[in-house]
């Protein structure tokens, strides 16, 4: 469903690759690890350490590269659209290779990774099949797909990714809202089965971070899911 019937703010709206080209400069720290990072830290299916090379998709500025490498994880390759972005990622050192390319269509290796991952970007895209598709053609036996988002229901109450850009200017990206249900349909048609999901609520320590979402106390943020083949 295209974000704009939600659409309670009416921000100016870029193109997925032009927004990030324009938020790579701010975008660490705007983020912050309590949107995806602390659920993947809460997941309890999935042995980092032991699951081989990592593919890190729609990778941006490299924050869950570099955090797969602090939980073990000896090998991981990134892609994103944004050239920008994957300047970013490089300079981290966390990637063996890095890649500009879709994450429908990355062009990697069929079956090379034991765990693929993609953190903050299914809202960006139109449809999630193409998505799940790729990331089983890329997961080898036995493989994991863990897939960290914004929460379709925060989306929904009319809060798109925005970030001010280099004039002071608050601007939106392009966003669909996609319902668990579209994931699990998605999923279960390329093949995947869910093992976990969790979801992170606006607590303590988020309204620490942004007093004005009191309002959304107790209201879910943020998901993971861990699917298996």
């Amino acid at each position: 469903m295209d974000f704009a019937r939600y659409d309670t703010r009416g921000y100016p709206t870029l193109p997925v690759r032009d927004g990030y080209a324009a938020w790579a400069a701010s975008y660490d720290d705007t983020v912050l690890d309590l949107m995806d990072l602390r659920i993947a830290e809460a997941l309890t299916t999935v042995d980092w350490a032991g699951c081989g090379a990592a593919v890190d998709l729609a990778c941006g500025t490299g924050r869950v590269g570099a955090w797969l490498r602090e939980r073990g994880v000896a090998t991981v390759d990134g892609v994103d659209v944004t050239p920008a972005m994957l300047a970013r990622a490089r300079v981290r050192g966390a990637y063996r290779r890095l890649a500009e390319a879709e994450v429908a269509a990355t062009g990697l290796p069929t079956g090379a990774y034991g765990l693929v991952c993609q953190s903050l970007a299914d809202e960006h895209l139109p449809q999630l099949a193409p998505l799940y598709r790729e990331a089983a053609r890329l997961a080898g036996p036995g493989g994991l797909f863990v897939l960290l988002g914004y929460h379709p229901w925060f989306l929904m109450t009319g809060m798109a990714a925005h970030f001010e850009d280099g004039s002071g200017r608050t601007v939106a990206i392009e966003s669909y809202v996609h319902l668990f249900s579209d994931h699990v349909a998605a999923a279960h048609a390329a093949g995947w089965r869910l093992q976990e999901l969790k979801e992170g609520l606006v607590d303590e320590a988020w309204i620490g971070a942004k007093p004005k979402w009191a309002p959304y106390r107790d209201r879910p943020i943020s998901f993971g899911f861990v699917w298996s083949r």
